[in-house]
C-alpha cells in the first residue's frame, strides 16, 4: 500500500486526463470505528459523485484514528461544494465525529512566499510554478531584505519589502498580516530568517510550511555546514514541516538526505544541502497544494 501511494504521489494527481474540472477532494480524520468508508461513499453517491480514488489509514487496528483522502468527480462541483460540505458536517460528520475538508481540484491554492537573502528555495518554487509543476497561484513574495527583488521581477510576482529585525518584529508582523490575512491559503517560508511569533500564527488563518537543514545532526545557530564539516558528518539533508509555536518542532511533511564524505569541502556541503532543500520543500508544497496531507497530532500522513 505504501509503495503504491508513493508511486501515485511521485506521478502527480493520478494523471487525471485533460482537466481538473469537477474533480473534488475530501480529506477527513476521526476516531476509527466500523462503517466510516461505507457512510462516506454512500453520501458521495447520493450527491451523484463518482469516486475516482480513495486512500485510507488507521493508526491502530482498534481504537485508533482513521484518516482518509478521497478523489471524486461531480458535475457542477463548484456550485455544489458549499451545500455538500454543510450537509456532510450535519450528517456523516456529526455521526462519526469527523474533522473534514472538501476542496475543488480546479481551484489553485493562493500562496505567499517569505524569504530573506538566500534565493535557492524561493527561485526554485517560482520556476517550478511557472513550468506548471506546482499547481498554485503565487500572490506575493515578502522579504525582510530588498536583495531578491530583481530576481523575482521576471516571474511577474509582486515583491514586498518589509524590514524585520528583532527590534521591529511586532511592526513587521502587523504589516505582513495586513497583506496575508484572508488573502492566502498557504505561506511558505523559503529560508526566511526571522522567528515567527505565536501571535502571528494565531492570526494568520492558514498553514505555514518551513524548510530547514537537518540530518547534520541538529546544528543550531550560524554556519551549520561549517559545524557539519568540523564534525565529519556523513549525511546532509533537509526537513520540510508545518510551523507551530515551538521552533522547528512542527509536523514533518518530507525529509531527504545526500551522502557526503571527507573529500567534500564546506562549499560542497552548502551546495549539496541547497539541492536537497529545494527538492524537499517543493515536494512538501506540491503535496499540500494537492491536498495529500492529513495532520494527526504532531505527525502527518501523506497519501
Amino acid at each position: 500500500m505504501e509503495s503504491a501511494s508513493r508511486s501515485r504521489r511521485d506521478a502527480g494527481e493520478g494523471q487525471m486526463p485533460n482537466t481538473d474540472a469537477d474533480i473534488g477532494r475530501l480529506l477527513l480524520r476521526c476516531p476509527d470505528r466500523p462503517g466510516i468508508v461505507a457512510a462516506v461513499s454512500t453520501f458521495l453517491t447520493r450527491w451523484g459523485a463518482n469516486i475516482v480514488s480513495l486512500d485510507q489509514h488507521s493508526t491502530e487496528a482498534e481504537g485508533g484514528t482513521f484518516l482518509q483522502r478521497t478523489i471524486f468527480h461531480l458535475p457542477g462541483l463548484a456550485a455544489a461544494l458549499d451545500p455538500m460540505d454543510a450537509e456532510f458536517a450535519a450528517t456523516v460528520g456529526a455521526e462519526f465525529e469527523i474533522d473534514h475538508r472538501f476542496t475543488d481540484a480546479a481551484k489553485p491554492k493562493r500562496v505567499a512566499i517569505m524569504a530573506s537573502k538566500t534565493d535557492h528555495c524561493l527561485l526554485d518554487l517560482l520556476w517550478r510554478n511557472r513550468r506548471g509543476e506546482l499547481d498554485m497561484s503565487v500572490v506575493m513574495v515578502i522579504s525582510n531584505h530588498p536583495d531578491l527583488a530583481d530576481q523575482v521581477r521576471p516571474f511577474g510576482v509582486p515583491f514586498v519589502h518589509i524590514p524585520a529585525t528583532r527590534d521591529t518584529r511586532a511592526e513587521a508582523e502587523r504589516r505582513q498580516l495586513e497583506l496575508l490575512r484572508g488573502n492566502v491559503d498557504l505561506v511558505v517560508l523559503a529560508r526566511y530568517m526571522q522567528i515567527i511569533t505565536p501571535d502571528f500564527l494565531a492570526q494568520i488563518g492558514c498553514p505555514l510550511i518551513n524548510i530547514h537543514h537537518s540530518f547534520l545532526p541538529a546544528f543550531i545557530g550560524a554556519a551549520p555546514y561549517h559545524q557539519a564539516k568540523e564534525r565529519g558528518v556523513k549525511l546532509v539533508g533537509a526537513t520540510a514541516h508545518y510551523v507551530t509555536e515551538v521552533l522547528d518542532d512542527g509536523p514533518i511533511i518530507e525529509q531527504d538526505v545526500v551522502r557526503v564524505n571527507h573529500n567534500h569541502t564546506v562549499p560542497d556541503l552548502v551546495r549539496l544541502g541547497a539541492d536537497v532543500e529545494r527538492a524537499v520543500l517543493s515536494r512538501a508544497v506540491l503535496w499540500h497544494c494537492q491536498d495529500r496531507i492529513v495532520r494527526h497530532h504532531n505527525q502527518t500522513v501523506v497519501f
